[in-house]
């Protein structure tokens, strides 16, 4: 009724909504206090109106109907948002929707505070975006828009320029990355976000690859590494390992065998050995790989440098 006319009297809502003044009393309250509508009363005129919303707001109904139990969810929700952002580029965009949860909460300064500090989310080894240029990334990737950013070949330590159409965004281990079609490969490529520069959406239509295809090309390997000509490793990990490696995935394919000894034998697929050798390394004397070849003596490589950078002239 606000919506459609300019200013209504409590008699005029009323006698079309056949309620009494105490009805309508707790009806603009609830409009007010809980859906946050900008509901306004002009004591002169005796009548009632919308108001605008504040400067980068908007307001709908039925606005946000969530219990006690679900606020405190979304909260959680925010935290865990907060953890894959540190910096600030994701959370600052939800912040309105985090003060009226708290708003809903009926929580003051001091309760936001100390419910944000009952939740941690902890992480390690995180590598910042900048909000510029997440931002231009979840504008193309949404706006099916075409993308051009310069890009950083650590391999090679030197940037070029790139043409690409965003298909899927993915937070992996502390850092961000972009599936899409690369215009200058003309395949599917995969691209982390703290690598990218003078980021900008273009103006051409993205080219649409089905999501089953981009699955099927970027996500047969191990970890991050793209691609999908697949081969199994076996690793062999002691029994100490396996009383929490039996309870890890590694890979949503992993096949596991528990050994009567209290060994713990695991399968897994990859493309790239780079990760899968990280991985198995932070598991020391532990783990054994026992196949492919090329990655036990990769494993074995690196463990051999490793002890020479300890092996001091008492070194046994």
């Amino acid at each position: 009724m606000l919506r459609c006319r300019a200013r209504l009297s409590a008699q005029d809502m009323m006698n079309e909504l056949e309620i009494s003044a105490a009805t309508l009393k707790r009806d603009l309250e609830f409009l007010r206090n809980r859906l946050n509508a900008p509901i306004l009363y002009d004591r002169a005129e005796n009548t009632y109106r919308l108001g605008k919303p504040l400067v980068g707001e908007r307001h709908e109904l039925p606005g946000l109907w969530f219990d006690e139990n679900e606020l405190y969810a979304l909260l959680t929700a925010h935290q865990l948002l907060s953890g894959l952002d540190p910096d600030g580029a994701l959370s600052r965009h939800v912040r309105p929707l985090l003060d009226r949860i708290h708003q809903l909460l009926g929580q003051s300064e001091a309760d936001k505070l100390d419910t944000l500090q009952r939740i941690r989310v902890a992480g390690a080894a995180h590598r910042p975006v900048q909000a510029s240029v997440f931002e231009a990334v979840c504008a193309a990737l949404l706006e099916r828009k075409r993308l051009h950013f310069g890009y950083l070949t650590r391999s090679r330590k030197s940037v070029s320029q790139r043409e690409v159409s965003p298909q899927r965004l993915i937070h992996y281990r502390g850092t961000w990355y972009l599936d899409g079609h690369c215009h200058d490969s003309k395949e599917l490529r995969r691209f982390a976000l703290d690598a990218m520069s003078d980021t900008r959406p273009g103006n051409q239509v993205a080219r649409d690859v089905a999501i089953k295809t981009v699955e099927k090309t970027l996500d047969g390997g191990y970890g991050i590494y793209a691609g999908n000509a697949v081969r199994w490793a076996t690793l062999m990990f002691n029994d100490m390992a396996a009383q929490w490696v039996s309870r890890e995935q590694w890979h949503p394919e992993q096949r596991l065998r528990a050994l009567n000894d209290g060994r713990l034998e695991m399968q897994l697929p990859f493309v790239n050995i780079t990760e899968l050798c990280m991985d198995v390394l932070r598991h020391g004397p532990a783990v054994e790989v026992i196949d492919p070849p090329d990655l036990r003596e990769a494993v074995g490589k690196q463990l051999r440098l490793a002890l020479a950078l300890y092996a001091g002239p008492d070194a046994g």
